[in-house]
C-alpha cells in the first residue's frame, strides 16, 4: 500500500452534519479577537526559547567560544530554513491545524495523523519540565515555598493560570506574552550591562580550568533543542490578524530575537571570566550574584519565572489546536472542537490536555530533552516533506511568500535539519531509558502511530456509516 499517495487517498466521507458544524465553529473562531504581529513574534520568542535558560549546558559542554559557535551555527542550519518553510506553507495555508493541515493535504492523512502524533507526544516531554523550572527559580530565593508539597501546589496553580489564559484566546495570550517578553529580558539587560562594566569579575575562577564535561555533539543537541517551536505558531493561524502578511514578518523578527538573546548575554559574560565549569542548570542566578549582587540575581531568577510561564502558556495555545482538528477529522470525539463562545477558544481541549500535562508532573522528563529532540525533528522533516509535495502537486496554489530557487531550493533546505536529526539519531543510540535506549523509545513511539492511525481510520469509517451519530 502506497502511503505516501495523494491527499484523498485514505479519505473516508464524513456526515454532513458534521462538515456544517465545523464549518460554523471555523467561521466562530474568525470572528474573535485576533493575534497581532507584536504577540506572534512575543508568543514565537516563548515556544522557541523563553530567554537564555537553557543555554547552560552549551556553555559547561564547550566554553564561550565553543557555546558562541554552536549558537551561531545552529540558526543557520536549523532555525533559519525551518522558519523559511514555515513563512511559505502558514502563508499558503492560513488554518487552524497549521502543520497538521499542511502534511495532510500534500501527503495525505496518514502521515498528517503521524505528524500530530509526534507533536503531541513530544509535548508530554516536554510540558512536564516549565511547571517544575518555574518552581525551581522561585526556589533560588524563597525555598520555603518551593518544598514538598507546597512545590506541588504551585507548579499545579501555574498549569491551572496558563489554562485560564488560554481559555481567554489567542489574541490574549499574544497580547500577554509581549509584556511578558519586557519583563524576561529586562534583568538580562542588566547582566549584559554588568559584564561590560566589569569584564574581569570573576577571571581568577577560570584561570585555565579544562573543562570537566566537554561534549560537543551534546551540546549541539541541546543548541538545537532551545532552538526549536518555530512551527508551532502555525496551529493557531486561523485566529492570527493578515497570516499571509504577518506570519513571514513574525518569523524573521523572531528567529533575530532569539538568536541575539542568546548570543549577546553568553558573550557578555565570556568576557567576565566565569569558570565554564560552574554553569548548571539555574547557572544565570549565579552570574547575576557575581555581576549585579542579590538584586540582580533575584531579577534573573523572578524573570526565569515569568520565562517557564510565558512558554508553557504559549505552548499550550499551540498544542491545544491539535486535538481540535483531530476530532474534525473523526479521530477523537467532537467534544473537543467546543469552543468558549466569547473568545472561540477550545476549551476541552485546553482543559484536558492540561489535566493530563499535570498528571505526568510526577515522573518528571528531565533527562529526556534529547528523545523530545528527535520526535519532534521528525515531525519537522515531515513539513519538510510536504513543503515539496505541496510544491509538485499543487504549483499554482497561491504563495505570498515563497522559498527561492523552486523545487531544488525547497529540497536543499530540508537538508541541514536532515543532517542534523541524523546526528541526533546516532547520539540517542547512546542514551539509555532503562535497559533500552532512548532511540529503541523514540522507535516504539513511531510504531504506536502507525498502530493508532489504523485504529482512528476504523472509528471514521464506523462514524461515516453511521451519520455521525457514534459521538453522541
Amino acid at each position: 500500500m502506497d502511503w505516501c499517495g495523494s491527499p484523498a487517498e485514505f479519505e473516508v466521507p464524513v456526515p454532513d452534519n458534521m462538515k456544517s458544524e465545523a464549518s460554523q465553529r471555523r467561521t466562530f473562531s474568525g470572528a474573535a479577537r485576533k493575534m497581532t504581529l507584536a504577540g506572534m513574534i512575543a508568543a514565537t520568542y516563548f515556544m522557541v526559547a523563553g530567554g537564555p535558560y537553557g543555554l547552560e549546558d552549551v556553555v559547561q559542554k564547550t566554553g564561550y567560544a565553543g557555546a558562541l559557535f554552536i549558537l551561531i551555527l545552529t540558526p543557520m542550519v536549523w532555525s533559519i530554513p525551518t522558519a523559511w518553510m514555515v513563512s511559505e506553507l502558514s502563508t499558503a495555508l492560513p488554518d487552524d491545524g497549521g502543520f497538521y493541515i499542511w502534511v495532510r493535504r500534500g501527503m495525505g492523512h496518514f502521515w498528517g495523523f503521524q505528524e500530530a502524533w509526534l507533536t503531541l507526544t513530544g509535548s508530554l516531554l516536554e510540558m512536564a519540565l516549565y511547571p517544575v523550572l518555574f518552581v525551581s527559580y522561585l526556589d533560588r530565593f524563597v525555598p520555603r515555598l518551593a518544598a514538598g508539597y507546597t512545590g506541588v501546589a504551585l507548579e499545579l496553580a501555574m498549569i491551572v493560570a496558563c489554562t485560564a489564559w488560554n481559555i481567554l484566546g489567542a489574541g490574549a495570550v499574544g497580547e500577554a506574552s509581549v509584556w511578558l517578553n519586557v519583563a524576561l529580558l529586562l534583568p538580562f539587560v542588566g547582566v549584559v550591562i554588568a559584564a561590560f562594566a566589569r569584564p574581569h569579575a570573576a577571571r581568577a575562577t577560570a584561570a585555565g580550568a579544562p573543562l570537566l564535561h566537554a561534549d560537543l555533539v551534546g551540546a549541539l543537541l541541546i543548541a538545537m533543542w532551545n532552538y526549536m517551536g518555530w512551527d508551532n505558531l502555525s496551529t493557531v493561524a486561523g485566529e492570527t490578524d493578515r497570516p499571509r502578511r504577518n506570519y513571514p514578518l513574525a518569523m524573521a523578527g523572531a528567529v533575530a530575537l532569539v538568536t541575539l538573546t542568546y548570543l549577546i548575554p553568553v558573550a557578555a559574560v565570556a568576557r567576565t571570566g566565569l569558570d565554564p565549569n560552574r554553569w548548571t542548570v539555574g547557572g544565570w542566578v549565579d552570574v547575576g550574584q557575581i555581576l549585579g549582587g542579590t538584586m540582580l540575581a533575584l531579577a534573573v531568577a523572578i524573570a526565569g519565572m515569568f520565562g517557564a510561564f510565558g512558554t508553557f502558556g504559549s505552548l499550550m495555545m499551540s498544542f491545544t489546536r491539535l486535538p481540535v482538528v483531530l476530532a474534525e477529522d473523526g479521530y477523537l470525539p467532537l467534544v473537543f472542537t467546543r469552543k468558549y463562545r466569547r473568545t472561540g477558544a477550545p476549551w476541552v481541549a485546553i482543559v484536558v490536555c492540561a489535566i493530563g500535562w499535570a498528571a505526568l508532573l510526577p515522573l518528571g522528563f528531565e533527562r529526556l530533552v534529547l528523545l523530545d529532540v528527535l520526535l519532534t525533528g521528525l515531525s519537522i522533516l515531515l513539513e519538510f516533506w510536504a513543503l515539496v509535495a505541496l510544491r509538485v502537486r499543487e504549483p499554482n496554489l497561491d504563495r505570498p511568500s515563497r522559498v527561492p530557487g523552486g523545487i531544488a531550493g525547497t529540497v536543499l533546505i530540508g537538508l541541514p535539519p536532515l543532517a542534523l536529526l541524523v546526528l541526533a539519531g546516532v547520539r540517542e543510540r547512546t542514551e539509555r531509558i532503562g535497559p533500552v535506549s532512548e532511540l529503541t523509545v523514540g522507535g516504539i513511539v513511531v510504531l504506536v502511530g502507525i498502530v493508532l492511525y489504523w485504529l482512528g481510520r476504523w472509528r471514521r469509517t464506523r462514524m461515516a456509516a453511521a451519520g455521525g451519530l457514534a459521538d453522541k
